[in-house]
C-alpha cells in the first residue's frame, strides 16, 4: 500500500457483506492465511436478506457451499428438493409437468434456505475462521463508499454520493460517466460508523443495490428491463402437514413453479419451496413488465396464494409469518464481463450474478463460486504488479471456471434479436391465440413435446423475455391439457398494512435513506403501484400520489415515506430518487428472509 494510506486502519482484505458470497469469500481469504475483515450492515447476516429460496450445488461447479462449511446442509438449510414441478394456469385449469430432468441436470444437490437463519450460521463460521487471521466479523456496519488515492498520492473518499447511479451494466464495456468525479486509484472503504478502512483487497458482497458497485461506476440502475423484482410470504406449516400434503418423507422436499394466466399478464411466475416447518410462496416478475401493467405487487401474491390449487395444501389454514421483497439482477443483461476495478472485484447480486432463464432460478451458488473464485485470484496474484491483478485474475477464473457462460448463455444473446422482436412476439402471440394454436398445442404429441422442452437446459437457455413464454403458451397449455379445479380457496391473506405492521424496524428517526428528487408523477408515479410495500388505494407504504390545490390549480404528486421501507431498490429505477441504504442496524430487520 503506499505511504498515504497509513494514517487508516488496514487490512488484507475487506469484505462488504456476509451473505453467501462474502461468507465464500471470507472463508477461502482465511483458508489461504489472509487477514481479512469482514463488515456486515445488518444486525447480523441474514438479517437484510431475502431469497426465494434454493441453493444449488452444481457438479461442474469449482465450489459449493459444503465445500466451504462442514455441515452447512444438516446445520443450516430447509428441505433437500427432490421434486420439482411446474402448473401451467388458466383460471381452474392446470396443467402441471415434471421438472425431474432439467432439475438435477448438473445438480449435485439443491436444498431450500431461509436467509435468516443460513447467513447468521455461515457468519458465526466465517467469524471463527478470519479471527484466526487477524481479522473478524463487524456487524451493524454500513460501507458507503470507496477510498481513492489520487496521483499526487492524497487519500480520500469518493467525492460521489453512494447514492447516484453510475455505470451502464447493459453492456459492461465502458462505464457511462458519472455524475461526479471518481479519478484516483480504489484503496479501500468508507464506513457511516467506522473511520476509513485501506486494504489490498475489496470484495464487494453487498448485494443488489450495492453501493460499491455504483460508486466503482460497475452498475447503474437505469433499465427496468434489466431487472426482476421478488416477493415472498413465509407461510407456517407443520412438517407432519408438509409431509402429507406434498406426498413428502421427513427428508424430502418440493418445488412447486407456477405461470399462466393468474397474474394479470405480468411476464413472470410463482413458487413453492417446502422449509422444515413452513413454505416459501412468492412471486418473480420483470420489473419493466410490472411497471407498464401498473400491477401492484402485493396483489400478484394474493392471486397465487388464493388460487384453488393451493387450497389443497392450506386445508383453509393460513399464518402467514412474513412478507419480504427483493430486486433481482437479470445476469443474461447485466452480469458483468469485467466485475472488477482497481482493487475491487464484484460477487453475487452486486456484480449482476443472478441467473433467472425461465424454470431456472439460481444465484446463491453463483455468488459462492465467484467470492472463493475472488479469493484465490488474490493469493495468485499476490507477486503480479499493478492493482488490478487480481481482478484480471478473477475474470478469467470465472470464464474457465464456465460460470459467465452460464450466467450470460451465447444461445440467449442469439435468440434475444429475433425473439424480442415485437413484430415476431405479435405474431406468435395472434397465432397461439387462434384456432390454429389451439390445434397445434393440443395434440398429445405436442404435449410431450412440451414437457421435453421445458426439461431442456438447450431450449431453456434461450428462452426469450417475452409473455409468450411466461403468460401466453402457459395458458394455452392449461386449457388444451389441464384438469379443472372444482374446489374454491376460502383463503384470505393479510392486508398491506397487516403485512408491514408484522415486520421488524429499527427506523433511524431524521435521516431518512432515499430522497425524491422529483414529485411529479411522470417521473416517480410508477413507484406508488411497483412499490412491494405501496398501492395505489394505501396511504400507509413508502410511496403515494395525492392532488395538490394550489392558486386554482390541481396538480397530482407523488410524496414519501421511507419508515415503511423494505429497502429493495425497486423505486431507484422506477422513480428519481437518491437511493442508499440505512446506517448499519437500521431500517427493515427480516426474521426469516
Amino acid at each position: 500500500m503506499a505511504a498515504a494510506t497509513d494514517d487508516y486502519e488496514h487490512y488484507e482484505a475487506v469484505v462488504v457483506g456476509c451473505g453467501p458470497g462474502g461468507a465464500a469469500a471470507a472463508a477461502r481469504l482465511a483458508d489461504h492465511g489472509v487477514e481479512t475483515l469482514v463488515l456486515e450492515r445488518g444486525t447480523e447476516a441474514g438479517s437484510k436478506n431475502v431469497s426465494g429460496g434454493l441453493l444449488y450445488a452444481e457438479e461442474s461447479a469449482p465450489y459449493t457451499l459444503a465445500d466451504l462449511f462442514d455441515g452447512v446442509r444438516e446445520e443450516a438449510t430447509e428441505r433437500p428438493v427432490t421434486d420439482y414441478y411446474i402448473h401451467n394456469v388458466a383460471g381452474n385449469s392446470v396443467k402441471t409437468y415434471e421438472l425431474a430432468d432439467l432439475h438435477e441436470h448438473d445438480t449435485d444437490w439443491c436444498d431450500a434456505v431461509l436467509r435468516r437463519q443460513m447467513d447468521s450460521w455461515l457468519e458465526a463460521r466465517v467469524h471463527e475462521k478470519t479471527s484466526e487471521t487477524g481479522g473478524g466479523v463487524l456487524t451493524n456496519v454500513r460501507v458507503n463508499g470507496l477510498l481513492r488515492e489520487d496521483s499526487e498520492g492524497r487519500v480520500r473518499p469518493s467525492d460521489e454520493s453512494s447514492g447516484r447511479r453510475g455505470g451502464d451494466t447493459a453492456s459492461n464495456e465502458t462505464a457511462k460517466p458519472s455524475r461526479g468525479p471518481r479519478d484516483g486509484e480504489i484503496v479501500g472503504v468508507t464506513c457511516d460508523e467506522l473511520e476509513p478502512i485501506a486494504a489490498d483487497l475489496i470484495v464487494a458482497a453487498d448485494g443488489v443495490n450495492s453501493e460499491l458497485a455504483r460508486d466503482a461506476g460497475l452498475m447503474d440502475w437505469e433499465e427496468p428491463d434489466e431487472w426482476f423484482q421478488g416477493v415472498k410470504a413465509v407461510v407456517d406449516m407443520d412438517p407432519e402437514a408438509i409431509d402429507d400434503r406434498f406426498d413428502l418423507e421427513p427428508d424430502e422436499g418440493a418445488a412447486h413453479l407456477f405461470s399462466g394466466d393468474l397474474f394479470d399478464g405480468v411476464r413472470g411466475g410463482g413458487f413453492c419451496y417446502t422449509n422444515e416447518d413452513s413454505l416459501s410462496i412468492g412471486t418473480v416478475f420483470h420489473l419493466d413488465s410490472l411497471v407498464e401493467r401498473e400491477a401492484e405487487p402485493h396483489e400478484l401474491l394474493d392471486a397465487l396464494l388464493t388460487h384453488p390449487l393451493l387450497a389443497g395444501w392450506f386445508k383453509n389454514e393460513y399464518r402467514e409469518r412474513e412478507y419480504a421483497a427483493k430486486l433481482v439482477p437479470d445476469s443474461k443483461k447485466v452480469a458483468h464481463r469485467e466485475p472488477y476495478r482497481d482493487r475491487l472485484v464484484l460477487v453475487g447480486d452486486a456484480a449482476g450474478q443472478m441467473q433467472a432463464q425461465g424454470p431456472i432460478i439460481k444465484g446463491m451458488n453463483h455468488a459462492v463460486t465467484a467470492g472463493a473464485l475472488a479469493a484465490d485470484a488474490f493469493v495468485a496474484a499476490r507477486g503480479d504488479p499493478g492493482s488490478e491483478a487480481a481482478g484480471r485474475r478473477y475474470t478469467t477464473m470465472l470464464e474457465e471456471s464456465g460460470t459467465m457462460d452460464k450466467l450470460r448463455p451465447q444461445r440467449y444473446e442469439l435468440s434475444r434479436t429475433l425473439g424480442e422482436n415485437d413484430a415476431v412476439t405479435n405474431a406468435v402471440e395472434r397465432v397461439l391465440e387462434s384456432p390454429l394454436g389451439s390445434l397445434a398445442v393440443g395434440n398429445p404429441i405436442a404435449d410431450r413435446l412440451l414437457q421435453r422442452a421445458y426439461n431442456s437446459p438447450f431450449l431453456v437457455s434461450m428462452l426469450p423475455d417475452t409473455k409468450t413464454g411466461y403468460v401466453s403458451l402457459p395458458t394455452v397449455i392449461a386449457e388444451e391439457h389441464g384438469k379443472t379445479i372444482h374446489w374454491e380457496s376460502d383463503i384470505e391473506p393479510p392486508s398491506l398494512e397487516e403485512r408491514i405492521g408484522d415486520l421488524t424496524y429499527d427506523t433511524d428517526v431524521g435521516n431518512p435513506h432515499i430522497e425524491l428528487r422529483d414529485e411529479s408523477v411522470a417521473a416517480s408515479g410508477a413507484a406508488v403501484t411497483a412499490c412491494p410495500v405501496s398501492a395505489a388505494d394505501f396511504g400507509g407504504g413508502c410511496y403515494r400520489s395525492e392532488v395538490v390545490k394550489t392558486n386554482g390549480t390541481e396538480e397530482t404528486l407523488v410524496s414519501l415515506d421511507t419508515q415503511p421501507c423494505v429497502e429493495c431498490g425497486t423505486c431507484a429505477i422506477v422513480a428519481d430518487t437518491e437511493w442508499e441504504h440505512p446506517r448499519g442496524g437500521k431500517g427493515v430487520d427480516y426474521r426469516e428472509g
